[in-house]
This record gives C-alpha cells, structure tokens and sequence, in this order.
C-alpha cells in the first residue's frame, strides 16, 4: 500500500531578472544555495537524505547532473544518491513529482527536489561547421596539423548560434504560439495587460506583508558575499496606463503579447522537503501539506502547447475525485498572461469539460483564489524551479489562508501539461 507523502517545508533563492545579480553564477551554485538554505531552515542533519532529485532545462555540459553538483557542494554526502531530470517549464514538477513516489513506494524516507536554471549562464554553441571542424582536429600533433586546422577556418565558424527558446516541432516561440493562442479564444491586450497588473500587485502586497519570506532565503554571493533578499521581479510601478503603450514581442506589428504580460528570463533555484508521513513525524517536524495526487498530460504542440493546465485541471480532478470548488488555494504557472486567461476559459467552457468527461465545465475559477501572492509573470520563472515555488507558495497559502486544498498547474513546452492536488496536513 502507497505511504503517505507530506511536504515538510521549502526554500527558494530570490529569484532575479537574467543578466543581474547572478550573472557570474552557474546554475549548480544557485542550485547549492538553496538546498543549502533548505538544511539550515529546517535543521534537517544531511545524512538523512535519501535522495536529491533538481530540474533543469538550460543545462551546462560541464554540470549536465546539475542535482549532483548542487548537492555536493550544499553539503550532502557523497553516498546519497542525485539526479537531473528535465520537461521544460515543468521540471521541477517532475522532480517532485518522482520525489512523491519514490517515498510512496517506499524507496525512500527524505527526498529533496525542485530544479535549478541560470539563462545568464546559458550555453552558447559554435556553428556546426565549426563543431565538425573542432572535433575532427582535437588530436592534433604538431605545428602542421595546427597550421592546416587554423587554414580552414573562415569568419562564419566564429558567428555563435544564440540560443532560442523555440518549439523543435514547428519552428514557433511560444510567445508566438500565445499570440495565435489568444487571438483564437478572443483574449484582449487590454485583459492581458491588466492581469499582468494583477500579478505585479499581488507579488509587491506579498513581498511587504512578508509572506515570501516563508520561501525566499537570502542568498550571499562570492567573492564579496553580496546579500540579496528578495526577487527583483516584481515592480510596483507596473500600471496598465503605462504597459498598454508597449509594442507587440513577437507578433509584429498586431501582436498582443508584449514584455510586459508575459514572463521574463529568470535565474534561480528551488527546492520542497518531500518526506514520508512517519519519518517526519518521527524527526519531529509538522508537515505542511499532504500530495493527495498528480498527473501529467500531453497534447497538440501545433495549437494546444500552452493549455496544459485546462487538460491537467480535469484529469486530476477525476482522478482525486474531487470537484474545483472543492480547491481553496490556486496556483497557475503564469508563462503569459494570455495564456493563463485561455485556460480559464477552457476550464469554464461547458464544451471542453464535456470532452473531459465533465457534466458541464470543470468549473468556475476564482480569482480570489488564484495567484494570490503573485506568480511567474511578476516572481519570475527559472524553467527548472518554477514547479517547486509552485508546491512551497501553495502549501504556505494554504496555512496562511487556512484553506483545506490547492491545486497546482502549469504548460510546459512539447505541449505538456501538470497538475497536483494538496491537502493542509491535519485540516
């Protein structure tokens, strides 16, 4: 019989703008920080990790285990087992995730996971002219060989391929596949715009009540041992008179998706303290909140790449054979702003629910539920940790809030989708 997995606690870096604060860092330090911050928030003693599970999605060929790395330095011992695991905006999710059930199946007691990413450390390749050309000279003897390699070079082997944040199967960016997104479900700029407001709002009202404390550890950074407190992302200057002028970021010129409603580059890492119901009591701690079940799903990367959370909401639903008024606490993944608000109106279409084996919609969301604390367009959104602030945020609303469920979801590129179910422990 599966074990009970409860969520003991969690800790996340300040997540920061890619190209500021961390620009100097790799992704497995970030990833250090916060397993780190996780121990000496918790007083958890190392060696009773079973196991460390990180999500990543720009990996470093020098790092490609980044779990590993991150562990090691943060002070786990060299006999506990890590792994990298990666599915795009939905990484740490899967770390989790796999986390959830290697406790439930009794592999282990204590897992850390969540995932780590540092776009301003993103690989940047040669040509692949220039890659042939590299691996066909790396044994080179003497001046001859050097002289002939250094002939056949020419000014296009030096011009670096940037990276791009594209869909492998059609060639889109997933801003632009929102743009045709929203265009197609008929979500305004100005509904975009002002939800983007919405998210900024609530992250700044959540900074200063404290409430990202809870997650957010202050991450010292070397040589000179900087301090950074909080995330950078969150502006409160962000008014929709003033973001309603901003031109279209990927459509030109009649996109409706602008820097402004929809998630920047982010560097950052998190981490959730998964354990089995009888060990954390038996170390002494007070979950925060039990899984009660997730689920993943996939579906048309050619016009449903973004709606993971309208195909995962029902599925997980079903499964936990509960209903989305039942839910008190909601975290969407806020990719776009746009994106967000054509899930919801699938999840409130009675067509779709109908299709998902629903009497009528999957429900009504409410927006007093949703985000409340800010998300990904206004935190910030680290491909491979946003999944871990996602459970830490839910499970610290539920308490705050006194809620009794929440539901957690998200898209991911290659069209997937995620869900999860939490109850308050002891609610």
């Amino acid at each position: 019989m599966a074990r009970k997995v409860v969520v003991v606690d969690g800790a996340r870096t300040p997540f920061l703008r890619s190209g500021t604060g961390y620009k100097e860092l790799m992704s497995y330090q970030l990833g250090q920080i916060a397993i780190k911050a996780l121990l000496d928030k918790t007083q958890l003693d190392a060696n009773t990790v079973d196991q460390v599970i990180m999500g990543t999605v720009s990996a470093n060929v020098k790092t490609s285990n980044v779990a590993r790395e991150s562990a090691l330095l943060a002070g786990i011992p060299i006999s506990t087992p890590c792994s990298t695991v990666t599915m795009a905006c939905i990484s740490a999710n899967k770390s989790i995730s796999m986390g959830v059930d290697q406790i439930a199946l009794g592999h282990a007691d204590v897992v850390i996971a969540g995932g780590t990413e540092c776009p301003s450390d993103a690989p940047i390749a040669f040509p692949r002219e220039m890659r042939k050309k590299l691996f066909a000279n790396q044994k080179m003897r003497g001046m001859g060989d050097y002289v002939k390699f250094a002939s056949s070079l020419r000014p296009s082997d030096f011009v670096p391929e940037a990276p791009a944040i594209a869909e492998f199967t059609t060639g889109r960016t997933m801003g632009q596949d929102c743009d045709r997104m929203v265009d197609r479900f008929g979500i305004t700029r100005e509904a975009q715009d002002h939800f983007a407001v919405r998210s900024h709002s609530m992250a700044i009202e959540a900074q200063e009540k404290g409430f990202l404390a809870q997650e957010v550890v202050p991450a010292e950074l070397p040589p000179k041992f900087k301090l950074i407190e909080q995330d950078n992302g969150p502006r409160a200057d962000t008014k929709f008179e003033k973001i309603s002028k901003l031109k279209p970021a990927f459509n030109k010129p009649d996109g409706t998706l602008t820097a402004a409603n929809s998630s920047f580059l982010t560097d950052g890492a998190a981490v959730t303290l998964l354990m089995s119901e009888e060990k954390a009591l038996e170390l002494g701690y007070t979950p925060k909140a039990e899984v009660l079940s997730y689920v993943f799903t996939a579906q048309n990367p050619d016009d449903e790449l973004l709606l993971g959370p309208a195909f995962a909401t029902p599925a997980v639903l079903k499964k936990a054979g509960m209903s989305l008024d039942q839910m008190d606490v909601l975290e969407i993944h806020e990719a776009f702003a746009g994106q967000v608000l054509c899930n919801i109106k699938c999840l409130e279409d009675a067509e779709f629910g109908k299709a998902r084996g629903f009497e009528g919609a999957v429900g009504k969301v409410d927006m007093d539920k949703l985000n409340r604390w800010g998300g990904s367009l206004s935190i910030g959104h680290p491909f491979g940790a946003t999944g871990s602030r996602l459970v830490n945020m839910a499970s610290n609303r539920l308490h705050v809030e006194n809620g009794t469920y929440a539901l957690i979801a998200a898209c991911a590129a290659g069209a997937h989708g995620h869900a999860m179910i939490l109850k308050r422990y002891g609610a």
